[in-house]
Order: structure tokens, then sequence, then C-alpha cells
């Protein structure tokens, strides 16, 4: 299974003001682009050019380093263009995912309050998540295109804190672009479909 980068679901000036145009462009045109490039390079060469992305990022991890940081950083983005929409972000979560929040995380304000945290303390690049670890939610950071699926859980909501997912727009204030990330850009609907899945 050849890697391929995916459209985005939504036109380039969808996320303004909370993501520009300009951000959208270089990051979903050139930056996923040559994770994909690489990817389908490296994973050919390793003999992994058959494999789900799922598979190769699992696979990789920790043998090959340069396949694993492609690999993982177009699986990533895959999801993180879906994981936004307009009109996003904001507290009313859909029923059962508001419930394990609820249940697992201590409630939405401090679910926002750790998820924010997770990426601005994560040094250098890297990515916040909320994932589904041992049947309950769970909030982690990882290095680089590091991801939770190599650490036994399924992420059902990430966000990039790469430069490049933010500094057009923000500079260097990350938590300015975490908080408009959680407020107006998250896509709930699609973080219960990937819940739905996991829970299944």
């Amino acid at each position: 299974m050849a890697f391929e980068l995916p459209a985005l679901p939504y036109d380039y000036e969808a996320l303004q003001p909370y993501m520009s145009k300009e951000t959208l462009e270089y990051h979903h045109d050139k930056h996923h682009k040559a994770y994909v490039d690489n990817g389908n390079k490296l994973a050919a060469e390793a003999g992994m050019g058959d494999l789900s992305v799922e598979e190769v990022v699992k696979q990789s991890f920790g043998k090959n380093a340069g396949l694993f940081n492609n690999a993982a950083q177009h699986y990533n983005h895959i999801h993180f263009w879906k994981w936004m929409k307009k009109g996003g972000g904001g507290n009313k979560l859909p029923g059962a995912l508001q419930k394990a929040v609820d249940g697992d995380l201590g409630g939405y304000d401090k679910f926002k309050a750790d998820f924010i945290a997770a990426g601005t303390t994560q040094f250098g690049s890297g990515w916040a998540w909320l994932s589904v670890k041992d049947g309950k939610l769970a909030i982690s950071k990882t290095p680089n295109g590091e991801n939770p699926l190599v650490h036994g859980a399924s992420p059902i909501l990430g966000v990039d804190v790469w430069e490049h997912s933010y500094y057009i727009d923000y500079r260097n204030a990350r938590p300015k672009y975490l908080e408009a990330f959680v407020d107006s850009l998250i896509n709930w609907d699609y973080v219960l479909e990937l819940y739905e899945k996991v829970k299944a």
C-alpha cells in the first residue's frame, strides 16, 4: 500500500483566522508531501511497501529511524487534517465522548488544561495526544513524529506542535495556537468516530 497524500477535507481558507491559508499550503502541500515521498522510498527499500501505514509505523519503530519518522508523520497528518474543521472546537462534545472525558479525565475544563499543557511542555518538535489506552482516555505527548500507536494506545485526537504548524500565524506563541486549536478547530465528530472504532 503506497502512501498517498490525501486532499484536505476543506478548502485552504476554511480554518481562518485560526490557521491561515499560507500555513495549510506549506504544511500540507510541502511538509506532508515530503513525508509521503520519503516514506514511500524508504518503505520500498525496507521491503515494507505493501504494508498499511499503521503496520509500517509499528514495525519500523526503534529499528529504522528514517522510515519510522516519515511513516509516523504521514499517519499523524492523515488524521490531523480531519481533526480540524471550520466552526469546530469548544465544549459541546458528543454524548459518549463527554461521558468518557468526565469519567476518565475529570471533565472538559481539566481535559483542555491538561491537553494544552502537554503540547506546551513538549520540548522541541512533537505532538500532544488524546488516546484510548487500556480502555480509558489518556493525555500524552511525544517527540518528533512518534505517536501513541507504538506505546500500546490508540490515538483519537492529536495536535502538531512542530513550528511549521503554527509559526506563520502565531510566531513563538505555542500556547495561543493550542488554545485556538481546542477552542475553535477540533472536529469532535471525527474524534468520536475514532473513539467508537477503538471501543467497538
